[in-house]
């Protein structure tokens, strides 16, 4: 049992890699995904590596169920039990609308108002019972709940994260009646202050359960019937891996479980080949997800809006993402203008050249009417030649005559457009947040990643491009690599000249024992346990914070609250520019970050074997279109170049999950790691 295993589902493919360092075994497998089911083409996934079920010492899964749950809002019927007074909480939001501008817009929440049910209870801010809960309204209101067909249920009363006391009798009476373990409780998951935020993301916690649940119950099922019997961890939005337990009962935690992996992945992969600063592109058949690196480390952010109304609040990897994949519909709009996504054809139908009934073109229609895709070695076990008539058909029916452009032209023309989005979407986590490009190594991956790297570095101003050995399952790798970790908050609401220092040494560790205890029940090999610390502050009468990181020895200095308002001096400044004068300092969380470190891989397990020059990986030569005429390019096995083999563009560089495209202008320079290090020529 030495073979490891992560899993990535994608909304077109979903992606493995398996890993045996045992015997310097590695290698990869691509199926499509299973939209009704997504646990069968994790299986068929396995299925497809070759890998027995009962040899696997792990399997580690990203998932995208509760992204698409959100997103289609197809989740449980949910009930809400809350302090009188307060059942609009998760309508009324942050006053905010769908269109900034516009003078219309709806919203509606995923609990409807008559499952949001109220009871008597109060909690002043400062903690103060003021009225203790009445279970007797408490019991009541579930029963109605259950009466209405509600599968589970979210409580949240107001000001319980000062004191839980009356949130909690109520969570243990709902619990005694309520005839499946679908129950949340805010300060469970959210013990923060800002009712919006934690009532939204209880509520959503309690949405995913079911699905979630039944999902990881199914896959479970699966691989114990193909007699596995190793542990199966999933993905956090933190990009952090927990106990599948402990999934079913924070799904919420796991709304960005996927493109997360990714991000890990390209850290570890950028840092060990040398380039601790990259912007991560991974785009695959529905979106294009961007994320940036620096200095090693993932750029987080405490809470996301999946849609509108929508909002976690949970720490999670920093991602962009737009609807430019590799499945993204081109069209033209009300304009006349040509326009690429956000809508795709996903998996099935697919692309019009996947010949499943689409007559929408896609950007892979595009990129195989150009010559830089084979029609005959389609990635992600497809199986055939791809129809390269039907892909003419769409693009020449949709864009090409609308627009008066010969279908050569309307495929390059839907590439500029999709290369200009997703150049935006760069700009966008580096300019725009006072990075410069240059400065940053572009990462593509992902099924059709590397096919745009020339466009985005000549386009954004980027230093190189750094494509990885398995671009299109990195996010699979990123599960391999990704240690355990647990998240944990609790609010302070403190002046910092009035903050009990040994009160706040209590409280960090506290959270860290307990942070501590959810990673050791996952029972997993780790070597060791970090915990690190940030307290979310801000200036008296600001809304808005800043994380400044502290540790236990600044908490125990001879001068902690000096120490403590330096660090904060120095967040804000990094943040704003600029610190003001005068004004008090306060503490509003504590939070804490607690990581099971797990084993490192060693990237030489994926670098190729030999050093074979790029002239015996060439296998023949294709006519590619370039801007507005065909050129002659080389076409290399790209597993076959060895370690410092050089490809100049045009080239076009094969391999069974991706394929990569080097412009005129491009070489590739294989690291000894297997990567491909793309620069401009001098």
């Amino acid at each position: 049992m030495s073979t490891l295993i992560g899993v990535d589902v994608g909304g077109t493919f979903t992606d493995l890699v398996y890993l045996d360092e045992a015997n310097q075994l590695c290698g990869t497998a691509k199926v499509p995904t299973t939209r009704g089911n997504q646990s069968e083409g994790v299986l068929a996934a396995i299925a497809a590596s070759g890998r027995d079920l009962k040899e696997l010492s792990g399997v580690i899964h990203g998932t995208t169920v509760a992204t698409n749950t959100l997103l289609e809002r197809n989740g449980a019927q949910t009930g809400i039990i809350t302090t009188r007074g307060f059942r609009d909480v998760l309508e009324m939001r942050r006053r905010d609308r769908p269109q900034t501008w516009g003078l219309w817009g709806q919203y509606e929440p995923i609990v409807p108002r008559n499952r949001r049910l109220e009871v008597s209870e109060r909690v002043l801010a400062d903690g103060t019972v003021e009225q203790l809960v009445d279970l007797d309204e408490v019991e009541a209101a579930a029963q109605a709940l259950l009466e209405m067909g509600t599968e589970a249920v979210a409580i949240f009363f107001i000001n319980a994260y000062a004191n839980d006391s009356n949130e909690q009798a109520a969570l243990e009476r709902v619990r005694a009646l309520w005839p499946n373990d679908y129950v949340t409780a805010s300060t469970l998951i959210l013990p923060e202050i800002r009712e919006f935020e934690r009532c939204s993301t209880a509520t959503l916690n309690a949405y995913l359960q079911p699905p979630v649940g039944s999902y990881l119950e199914r896959l479970e099922q699966g691989l114990v019937d193909g007699g596995c019997d190793a542990e199966l961890l999933i993905v956090q939005s933190n990009g952090g891996v927990m106990a599948s337990q402990t999934a079913r009962a924070l799904p919420v935690r796991t709304s960005l479980s996927g493109p997360a992996a990714g991000v890990i992945a390209s850290a570890h992969i950028a840092t060990s080949a040398g380039f601790p600063n990259v912007i991560t592109c991974d785009m695959g058949g529905t979106s294009f997800d961007v994320s940036l690196v620096s200095d090693s480390q993932p750029t987080t952010s405490a809470q996301t809006s999946i849609d509108f109304g929508m909002v976690v609040r949970t720490p999670m990897v920093e991602i962009t993402t737009i609807g430019a994949g590799g499945g993204s519909i081109a069209s033209i709009d009300a304009s006349g203008l040509l326009a690429v996504g956000p809508q795709s054809a996903g998996s099935n139908p697919g692309p019009a050249c996947y010949g499943l009934g689409n007559d929408q073109p896609t950007v892979t229609d595009a990129n195989l009417l150009l010559g830089r895709i084979d029609a005959g070695s389609p990635i992600g076990g497809m199986r055939g030649q791809l129809d390269l008539a039907a892909a003419a058909r769409a693009v020449d029916t949709c864009i090409g005559k609308p627009l008066g452009l010969s279908v050569d032209e309307a495929a390059y023309a839907i590439i500029q457009v999709a290369n200009a989005r997703m150049a935006d979407a760069v700009r966008l986590v580096s300019i725009e947040r006072g990075h410069d490009p240059k400065h940053f190594t572009m990462m593509p991956f992902g099924g059709g990643g590397a096919l745009h790297v020339g466009a985005l570095i000549s386009q954004v101003g980027l230093a190189r491009a750094l494509v990885p050995r398995y671009p299109g399952v990195i996010s699979a790798l990123g599960c391999c690599v990704a240690d355990l970790r647990h998240d944990a908050v609790q609010t302070i609401n403190a002046a910092l000249p009035e903050l009990d220092m040994s009160g706040l040494a209590s409280r960090m560790q506290t959270l860290a024992e307990e942070s501590t205890e959810v990673i050791k029940r996952a029972d997993i090999n780790v070597t060791g346990v970090e915990s690190t610390f940030t307290l979310d502050m801000l200036y008296q009468g600001q809304t808005h914070t800043v994380g400044v990181p502290v540790t236990p020895a600044m908490v125990q200095d001879d001068d902690p609250q000096t120490a403590i308002e330096r660090a904060f001096a120095n967040a804000y400044k990094a943040t704003y520019g600029t610190n003001l004068t005068g004004l008090v300092a306060r503490v509003i969380n504590l939070k804490v970050s607690v990581c099971g470190v797990r084993p490192s891989l060693d990237l030489h397990l994926l670098a190729p074997s030999h050093t074979k020059p790029a002239g015996e990986a060439l296998k023949n030569h294709r006519q590619v279109y370039v801007e507005t005429q065909w050129v002659d390019a080389g076409v290399y096995d790209r597993l076959a170049l060895g370690v410092g083999a050089k490809v100049e563009g045009p080239a076009i560089l094969e391999q069974p999950d991706a394929t990569t495209f080097l412009e005129p202008g491009l070489t590739a320079t294989v690291d000894d790691y297997g990567n491909l290090i793309v620069e401009p020529n001098a």
